[in-house]
């Protein structure tokens, strides 16, 4: 198989542009080919175990699996995260949010910082924050043990200390002055968006972890809001990724649920996802 032959094999599914880069990224990761060897033909080059191997990844890619899960690992924040089935893949739009997060600690100076990550899926958002907040305690909660279980993994490999809890969002305990910081990428998509989505998502990414219903899309950022009114210290922050559809309903929720004011701003492609709140 030549990498003209496999681009065109997955453009099928996702289109050509996507298709090539795909291609080029599992013969880097998987097989060790540089794109200068990649495009000066090595490919065909490959042993007879690993072109068998290269024709199951390509048979799975075919089916619209995520190469993230036919991999097993998703690029944050320059870290390599474990990810499969039951974990949500990271998206870059949530190195945004702990950008802001990271760069707001940075501000307020040195000193212990006690984070709370709710629905940490593979534990991208709080390993993250633990390695990129000095002096950062963190925990996270999820209410998926296999999310819970590739979170682990993660922050043991990547060397980050996370608490980890099996706590659901919607049910969290009654903490008072806990927190300085809670961040959350919770459920966001409405039931009613299902038709506009790709089949890599809908076929293999873990449906509690994307999926709310229409008639109450703001669950989970109301039940966090009320824990936060409460958990977080005075002058602490709630950071939330949210659906862009919303966002002019958040300083109302805020004030609901007895925060501040709602500030919030664009991810990297220019929509309306990324929340703040202070106590």
């Amino acid at each position: 198989m030549t990498y003209s032959e496999l681009w065109r094999r997955l453009a099928a599914v996702c289109g050509e542009g996507e298709a090539r880069a795909v291609v080029r990224y599992v013969l880097e990761e998987r097989f060790g080919l540089s794109p200068a060897d990649v495009y000066s033909g090595k490919v065909t080059q490959l042993s007879a175990d690993d072109r068998h191997c290269l024709e199951e990844i390509m048979e799975r890619l075919t089916r619209s699996e995520p190469v993230q899960y036919v991999l097993g690992q998703a690029e944050f924040c320059g870290r390599r995260f474990a990810v499969g089935p039951g974990v949500l893949i990271p998206r870059p739009e949530t190195e945004d949010l702990c950008r802001w997060v990271c760069a707001d600690a940075a501000a307020r100076g040195g000193g212990a910082t006690d984070v709370l990550d709710i629905g940490t899926g593979s534990g991208c958002i709080a390993v993250t924050l633990a390695l990129g907040i000095g002096g950062a305690r963190v925990a996270a909660w999820d209410v998926s043990a296999d999310a819970l279980a590739a979170a682990r993994s993660n922050a043991a490999s990547l060397g980050a200390a996370v608490d980890f809890s099996q706590t659901d969002a919607l049910r969290p305990p009654r903490d008072e002055a806990a927190w300085d910081i809670i961040v959350s990428n919770p459920p966001y998509v409405c039931d009613s968006e299902r038709d506009a989505m790709d089949s890599n998502v809908l076929d293999y990414e873990p449906p509690q972890a994307l999926f709310v219903p229409d008639a109450d899309p703001l669950r989970f950022y109301r039940a966090i809001g009320r824990y936060a009114a409460t958990a977080l210290r005075p002058g602490g922050a709630l950071y939330f990724e949210i659906n862009p559809m919303f966002a002019q309903r958040f300083d109302g929720l805020a004030l609901d649920c007895g925060l501040g004011a709602a500030e919030v701003r664009p991810d990297r492609f220019g929509r309306q996802r990324l929340v703040k709140i202070k106590r």
